[in-house]
């Protein structure tokens, strides 16, 4: 028992040792690179919201030692100290170099070490062009110190020697109990037991951007970003440049000089309410399931109904990143999962936050999963509501989190509190019922998918009727809209367009009457179509456009899925596959070739486009 005691205890130490380096690295870097005058409470949060991914680098450093205290278990006399010290001494130099690279870096490129840094090193003498010889010797000592330092304290805690344990008994239990611990060091590494995985953007939690990017772990953020594609715009090059820009030419281009005014105020309270998977399979008057979204369809009377709508993706990280950035969804990449390229998209809460709103949103769910909390936070959301200020009753109800009468309940709280105010709000809410597993505490279809989509519409009808009570209905302005569709029944081509096809509904006593926009557009438009009524520039959302503008007459869509794409006009639909390289499913008689071209143009751009962001400081 002995034994194995002083195996748990040199890990724990281990692990408190590395933990603790990475966690005084942030007040340093704090100090290094801040622009202006932080509190010590400033510092104290930067360290705890970052503690966690510090904790996940940290167990990944300890794997190596975890394995070796297992071995030990059966080995008789394994010279710990003397097999460890070597791989104390490459690790420390590593997680040394990285972090006095990040803390030296960010003045220059203000933004976080990643693998960007490897295009430099090709070409040592000119990245060291623009400081002198002193200052990089200065921090080549830095990094030698750090890591004899920490090596050397290292070495000290751990045992020369582990003795094998003695006896089948005690050595299977020993193995049990660090097969235990192992797991504890699993959770650490994923990042606990929920949906989502450790990440960048778990550990964001301040309108300070700054304060984020001093938070996020070095060496984590540049193994992360090693995860993805080495250069996007070579990823789609399907034409020379001089044709891909001619095929753009006047795809995005429209105007605001004969704008259709369907609100009563430039300056109304906004409410988002962003539907899981609401496609126009589950809306009756689109030629969906009769009796699901009875909500839905009356509201679509009652407002502004954008009914030839069409989702730029198919699923809530991507679809969530072309309707509050508007840049249309791609193949292969999740650009919400790249921080380093989602902080630096355009953000309708941010256009907003600019005009003088107030913005913040709500999710039942888990804020952190692929990214979402780094991705909000970066693009201007001022507050964030999830499932950890639920209690606990109300967050278990489901796998995906607290089930939509509750937030709905939630978000009537909200907004009853700024009753009075005079700040305008900007409020989005992202539903989850309507999701698998589709438990949900309602009874009306046999068909579970069908029974979670008339709840959420069922709660939708709800909140609007005590909503419509309040005195700021008649100021506000309440947009409704899906993620992304859903493919039911599963019957046919499922990347067909009808299950791409959505509902947008503009509802709320802003709104001036009646109208149905049949033009054919995507989820993307909303940013250039919502900001034109307010009067507010757009420029920035470069696939953006305002559809109630008279100038809008290219009319088209373009959605994709995996490694495909789908691109739609008057002419009819072209849905091709990038990697077969032939279209597989179409609609019309004539125009197909055309109609894959410009769907490939758009593709090459996007990814151009990534390559350039991903590159720009």
């Amino acid at each position: 028992m002995r034994n194995w005691l002083q195996r748990l205890r040199y890990i724990l130490s281990c692990f408190v040792i590395i933990w603790t380096f990475f966690l005084v690295q942030k007040p340093i870097f704090i100090l290094c690179n801040a622009q202006r005058t932080y509190s010590v409470a400033d510092f104290l949060d930067v360290m705890w919201h970052g503690a966690s991914l510090d904790a996940t680098t940290t167990g990944y450093l300890t794997i190596v030692p975890f394995l070796l205290t297992l071995v030990s278990v059966w080995w008789r006399g394994l010279p710990l100290r003397k097999v460890t010290t070597p791989y104390y001494a490459v690790m420390m130099l590593l997680v040394s170099l990285i972090f006095v690279a990040d803390a030296s870096l960010f003045s220059f490129w203000d933004s976080k070490l990643d693998k960007a840094v490897f295009v430099y090193i090709d070409s040592p003498k000119n990245a060291a062009a623009s400081v002198s010889t002193g200052y990089i010797l200065l921090r080549v000592l830095i990094i030698l110190l750090l890591t004899a330092g920490t090596t050397w304290t290292l070495r000290r805690i751990t045992p020369r020697r582990l003795d094998a344990i003695e006896g089948m008994t005690r050595r299977g239990l020993a193995t049990l109990g660090s097969v235990l611990v192992g797991g504890l060091l699993f959770l650490v590494i994923r990042g606990g037991i929920r949906v989502s995985t450790a990440n960048v953007g778990s550990v964001y939690y301040s309108n300070d951007q700054f304060l984020n990017l001093s938070a996020i772990n070095p060496a984590f953020n540049l193994l992360a970003s090693m995860e993805f594609g080495e250069k996007y715009e070579e990823e789609f090059d399907f034409f020379p440049e001089e044709q891909r820009a001619s095929l753009m030419q006047g795809m995005y281009a429209t105007a605001d000089t004969a704008t259709v005014s369907v609100l009563n105020t430039k300056r109304p309270n906004i409410l988002f309410i962003f539907m899981e998977s609401f496609g126009s399979t589950m809306i009756e008057r689109q030629g969906g399931v009769k009796g699901v979204a009875p909500t839905l369809d009356r509201l679509a009377n009652e407002g502004v109904f954008f009914s030839n709508l069409y989702a730029n993706s198919f699923r809530t990280d991507r679809g969530t990143v072309c309707t509050y950035s508007a840049y249309p969804g791609l193949p292969t990449l999740s650009i919400m999962k790249v921080p380093n390229i989602a902080r630096k998209l355009p953000n309708i809460a941010q256009s907003l936050g600019k005009a003088g709103y107030q913005t913040d949103f709500l999710y039942g769910g888990d804020i952190n999963f692929t990214n979402m909390r780094g991705y909000l936070m970066a693009g201007g959301f001022q507050k964030l509501t999830s499932q950890d200020d639920f209690s606990l009753h109300d967050r278990n109800y489901s796998k995906w989190g607290v089930p939509d009468n509750i937030t709905f309940k939630r978000l009537l709280e909200m907004l009853k509190e700024r009753e009075g105010q005079k700040q305008p709000w900007f409020t989005a809410f992202l539903t989850l019922s309507s999701h698998e597993p589709f438990e949900v505490p309602f009874k009306k279809f046999e068909d579970k998918r069908l029974n979670a989509f008339a709840f959420t519409d069922d709660c939708i009808g709800k909140f609007i009727k005590e909503f419509r009570k309040s005195p700021q209905w008649d100021n506000t302005l309440i947009v409704l809209l899906p993620d992304h569709g859903i493919p039911y029944p599963k019957k046919g081509e499922r990347f067909a367009p009808h299950f791409f096809r959505i509902p947008m509904i503009w509802t709320g006593g802003a709104v001036k009457g009646p109208m149905e926009v049949d033009r054919i557009a995507n989820q993307t438009d909303l940013a250039a179509t919502l900001l034109a009524q307010l009067g507010l520039p757009h420029g920035e959302f470069g696939f953006s456009r305002n559809v109630l503008d008279k100038s809008y007459t290219n009319e088209f869509a373009f959605y994709s899925f995996v490694n495909g794409f789908c691109y739609l006009d008057h002419t009819g639909v072209s849905v091709y596959d990038n990697a077969a390289n032939h279209v597989f499913y179409k609609e019309g008689a004539a125009g197909d070739d055309a109609r894959v071209k410009k769907g490939k143009a758009i593709l090459q751009t996007l990814y151009d486009k990534v390559g350039e962001l991903e590159i720009k400081n």
